[in-house]
């Protein structure tokens, strides 16, 4: 059976994910659709690359996934078919494949335009069609032609100075949870197994230890973790943290290491 997945910025009254449902199911009637998300903020490529790079390993090799977010293409970008470690994707060549791997595709075809029965939107005709394609077995090379490159876009990273990283609110989670781009493998080379301040919002607000899970802190009070997927995570034990402290998507969050070493446990 084939998997074919959406991400999307389309909400939940629109009619549109039930219209590109149908269109797959007529012309792959086996096919199993999956939502990723369909609550992608508007345009924003940044969030749905961080849903769908964290989500897309796993499934299984050879699941189809088709992004509905920011698809109609300007002037130099292009519809695509890509293969990417071992999965396909159909999208906007809008950079938003350099946001979910490093790694360059296996390959990148570029969509026959002259499908497209309505160019406001593409995901009903071009992608469905696309992704039906593939999910009858047929080779990716056949839906276009070959191209070697992409848009690309650079994600936005920490950054190091002595002692000090300062990173970025890149996800707020349904939980209100605010998740940075500071690595766990970055907080131990540079922290070194130092005391550390975490600050958020300026100076405003101070936590100096690491949690191993939620509940470790009291309800209502501040806390930080490494999550799932070894990002550091700012969050308040069953409370809206990033609505009480007003942290949206590029707040920053600091960290400072200080001289003295972590007393031995």
């Amino acid at each position: 059976m084939p998997i074919i997945t959406l991400t999307t910025d389309w909400k939940q009254n629109d009619f549109y994910a039930g219209a590109l449902k149908g269109t797959i199911l007529t012309k792959c009637p086996d096919a199993c659709i999956v939502d990723i998300s369909h609550q992608i903020p508007t345009f924003n490529t940044s969030q749905a690359a961080f849903v769908l790079k964290n989500s897309y390993t796993h499934f299984p090799e050879g699941t189809i996934h088709i992004i509905g977010v920011d698809a109609i293409p300007d002037k130099e970008n292009n519809w695509v078919a890509v293969k990417l470690n071992g999965h396909f994707f159909i999208g906007c060549d809008n950079g938003i494949f350099s946001l979910i791997a490093k790694e360059k595709p296996e390959k990148i075809i570029r969509l026959n335009k002259k499908k497209v029965s309505h160019p406001t939107f593409p995901s009903l005709s071009l992608f469905a069609e696309a992704a039906c394609h593939l999910a009858k077995g047929r080779s990716i090379t056949e839906l276009g032609k070959e191209i070697s490159e992409l848009t690309t876009k650079i994600p936005l990273r920490a950054t190091i100075d002595d002692k000090v990283i300062t990173g970025s609110v890149i996800y707020i989670d349904s939980y209100r949870n605010a998740i940075t781009n500071i690595t766990s493998e970055l907080f131990d080379r540079v922290g070194k197994n130092l005391q550390f301040e975490i600050f958020i919002q300026s100076r405003k607000y101070k936590i100096t230890r690491i949690n191993r899970t939620y509940q470790e802190t009291s309800v209502g009070e501040l806390l930080a973790l490494f999550n799932s997927l070894g990002l550091l995570e700012i969050a308040m034990n069953k409370g809206n943290l990033a609505d009480l402290l007003d942290l949206s998507i590029g707040s920053t969050i600091r960290v400072d290491f200080l001289d003295k070493k972590k007393k031995q446990i």
